[in-house]
């Protein structure tokens, strides 16, 4: 969605409490802005959106080179 910024203040409170996940894009003179979108929309729903598409090979907790701690 895209709103001028005087129709946002106008209309703040409504849009706040409406607001989408997607956000609302606030213009001035057709030009964005800013991005107003919901604070609970950032990184959680990418937890767990990569379960069964990633596929790890190998040991992960080594770098694979031997070492003695003692020399």
């Amino acid at each position: 969605m895209e709103i001028s910024a005087s129709k946002f203040k106008e209309q703040c409170l409504s849009l706040l409490d409406h607001l989408g996940p997607d956000g609302i894009v606030v213009t001035k003179h057709g030009k964005a802005v800013a991005l107003l979108t919901p604070i609970n929309s950032g990184c959680a729903a990418l937890i767990g959106s990569m379960k069964g598409k990633v596929q790890v090979s190998g040991d992960v907790f080594t770098t694979g080179s031997k070492w003695n701690a003692e020399s």
